[in-house]
């Protein structure tokens, strides 16, 4: 390919401020992220209990389950979209307008009069919470020298575990004082619009995404005159095309997808109920002691555990053996915590180690997508694989409030839906190739 930048330009660099700037603003961003998902699933209870109508009430999960639905409906659409604008527009870019996008609907969800107005916000919310994800995961992953992006990555990825800690902790604040408790949460979610100052100020462009953007002006050019090789064309085709046009990333991105939609239907479908299944044990008098807030804050500490030892664990035994590894313990301890825990302390270490594995488990993305994709497709490609699978995994929630209405308790729907992880564990082995130690594909 003409004017391309070679290998040695880009990858001899080591760690230095640039990719730490990259990885804090990043983290910030996507720490923001994990509270105002985890915000949702403590306050939607309440809340749907304060906007429906009485009448409505005996049926509150399968509307809960729908905010669930938008949400990530939401993400999906606007994850995507955003993969496209960070292999255009630029990673840092698409960052400013992600975070932008959430802060501002996070807040107006805080004024929400009625159930379809919350409906509505958290659609828009999620546009910007799946924004986020693809070009903080790129920027991060192209800043960081192969030896120890898995670690970088698992770290990026902790941030989400760190905002699950926040929100629950908040909530365990808020959650006495007043029906009006719900609507504080969403207010704190306007915060992170003051990262866009460091961002603006602080994180640049990375230079293999800059070599690249040049190098498909230039493509560009020469295909307007006339003049263009194969290469040319093929870097001057619109990113999806040349995704689903190249039988080999069409096949690598149906069988991540796969993955994608593991992780995401296992979490957002099972252990998105587990503060409310605590809570419907104290109701019924087998844990009067078990909250929401506490068992949330025990899954957040689980989580960014589970997040930074996939990270290591990705530099040291490879990629593939740790996803396969983190499949196997979220299947398990699923089961587990559903089916077998009814004593409080073993409850809380259950939800912590559920934590770790079912949300731990979307570290790989974070860590394995950006490494198996060419720079001029990866903004596209990693947030196609991490954000659509939303779409699809969307029905799970709905699924999950339907069976939890229809079966009177959440333990049977919560085991039942758990078993979606065997699909991880039969796919993983053939998604793609070992990525660990190499330099990313430009």
């Amino acid at each position: 390919m003409a004017a391309t930048v070679t290998s040695s330009e880009v990858w001899t660099r080591q760690i230095n401020k640039a990719s730490w700037r990259a990885l804090i603003a990043s983290w910030l961003g996507w720490m923001f992220d994990g509270y105002e998902g985890f915000a949702l699933v403590l306050v939607m209870t309440p809340a749907v209990g304060q906007l429906l109508s009485p009448g409505r009430l005996p049926r509150a999960s399968i509307y809960a389950g729908g905010l669930l639905a938008v949400t990530l409906l939401g993400w999906a659409a606007g994850g995507v979209a955003a993969g496209v604008l960070a292999d255009y527009v630029g990673r840092r870019r698409t960052l400013i307008l992600s975070i932008l996008c959430y802060a501002v609907f996070t807040g107006l969800a805080a004024l929400s009069w009625d159930y379809w107005s919350l409906l509505v916000f958290r659609f828009l919310t999620g546009l910007g919470l799946g924004a986020e994800w693809g070009p903080g995961a790129a920027i991060v992953a192209e800043f960081w020298p192969p030896a120890s992006r898995g670690r970088a990555a698992g770290a990026l990825h902790s941030a989400y575990g760190v905002g699950l800690l926040l929100a629950s902790g908040v909530w365990l604040l808020l959650s006495p004082h007043g029906s009006f408790a719900w609507r504080y949460m969403f207010v704190i979610g306007i915060m992170p619009a003051f990262l866009l100052l460091f961002l603006r100020r602080w994180v640049d462009e990375p230079a293999i995404w800059t070599a690249c953007k040049r190098n498909r002006q230039e493509a560009q050019k020469r295909v307007g005159m006339g003049d263009a090789s194969e290469q040319d064309r093929e870097l001057a085709r619109f990113t999806m095309i040349c995704i689903f046009s190249d039988p080999t990333l069409r096949r690598r991105v149906g069988l991540l997808l796969l993955m994608s939609v593991t992780t995401v239907a296992g979490y957002w479908s099972a252990s998105t109920w587990i503060p409310q299944f605590a809570a419907q044990l104290a109701t019924s008098g087998q844990q009067s002691h078990l909250s929401a807030s506490v068992v949330g804050v025990m899954y957040g500490v689980g989580s960014i555990a589970g997040y930074l030892v996939l990270g290591l664990l990705a530099d040291f035994l490879g990629r593939k053996p740790t996803i396969w590894l983190y499949f196997l313990g979220a299947l398990t301890l699923s089961l587990c915590l559903f089916l077998l825990a009814r004593e409080q302390h073993i409850f809380l270490v259950m939800a912590a180690a559920n934590g770790f594995f079912t949300n731990g488990l979307f570290a790989w993305m974070t860590i394995y997508l950006p490494e198996v994709f060419p720079t001029r497709v990866r903004g596209t490609a990693i947030s196609l694989v991490f954000d659509s699978s939303r779409s699809v995994a969307a029905l799970g929630p709905l699924l999950a409030g339907w069976l939890i209405s229809s079966w009177g308790g959440i333990r049977v729907a919560g085991a039942v839906i758990s078993l979606v992880y065997f699909v991880g564990l039969i796919v993983t082995p053939f998604a793609g190739p070992e990525s660990k130690g190499k330099p990313l594909p430009t």
